[in-house]
């Protein structure tokens, strides 16, 4: 494809796929997936083209000299160069990865995984059906097979697999039951407001620190963020001195 492609002309004028990128970087993702078709280009240099011809209609009838334009005009350049001086300003700020190191050092508790068990378990109503499946269990059947026969919960159809929880997400008497247990260890009948739960315990991961390069990213931005903040203060603090301001709430 050559570079730069001419896609169309208005008057003279060019409309190239340079012109159809930047038209389509200006709209959301889900606007501008609309376009990256075949039929979707088209549409695209025909938009293209329609804001050519409104352009040129609008020039024709000195629309760019109503005072209303200009006033618009005005504001939206005023955004733009706030925009724009803002930008620059941060521009030089950089987030060495020495200072990203000394942080995460310093705020390891920040980055804490918390404990995390992998449970399965078979709920039933009464204390005396909890107790007749743990008799069978105890004889060799299945914990999973068992989940499938007897549970009323939904996670049967996983062999009664609730997968990786930390604690604080079930309630309080089965969340106890569970993070007590040891890897492979069925407990006795658990009572809960849901009913009697009899737990398996699949695995259980003990608290951690997360490792640098995991959080890296998460604490650049952060440290980034906090830089601009800090620029920006200091920057208006200096400009309230070099220009009046006056408040009047």
């Amino acid at each position: 494809m050559e570079d730069n492609k001419i896609l169309a002309t208005v008057n003279g004028k060019n409309i190239t796929e340079q012109d159809a990128y930047y038209f389509l970087n200006q709209l959301s993702p889900q606007v501008a997936i609309q376009f990256r078709t075949p039929d979707g280009i088209k549409n695209l240099v025909n938009e293209l083209i329609n804001q050519e011809l409104f352009y040129l209609q609008a020039i024709e009838d000195e629309l760019d000299k109503e005072e209303n334009f200009i006033q618009q005009l005005e504001r939206i350049k005023k955004q733009v160069l706030i925009q724009y001086a803002v930008e620059k300003l941060f521009s030089s700020i950089v987030v060495e990865d020495e200072e990203i190191s000394n942080y995460y050092m310093n705020h390891r508790e920040s980055f804490v995984i918390p404990e995390k068990v992998r449970a399965s378990h078979i709920l039933v109503d009464s204390l005396d059906e909890a107790n007749e499946i743990l008799n069978q269990l105890k004889d060799g059947m299945a914990f999973e097979e068992a989940a499938r026969k007897y549970s009323s919960c939904p996670s049967k159809e996983n062999g009664g697999d609730l997968g990786e929880f930390t604690r604080g997400q079930m309630v309080q008497e089965f969340e106890d039951a569970a993070f007590s247990l040891a890897e492979g260890e069925i407990s006795e009948p658990v009572k809960t407001q849901f009913g009697y739960h009899i737990i398996k315990l699949i695995t259980k991961k003990e608290s951690e620190i997360s490792p640098l390069e995991d959080v890296k990213e998460q604490i650049k931005s952060y440290l980034l963020s906090s830089k601009q903040r800090e620029l920006f203060s200091a920057r208006t603090d200096e400009l309230k001195g070099k220009f009046e301001v006056n408040m009047y709430l």
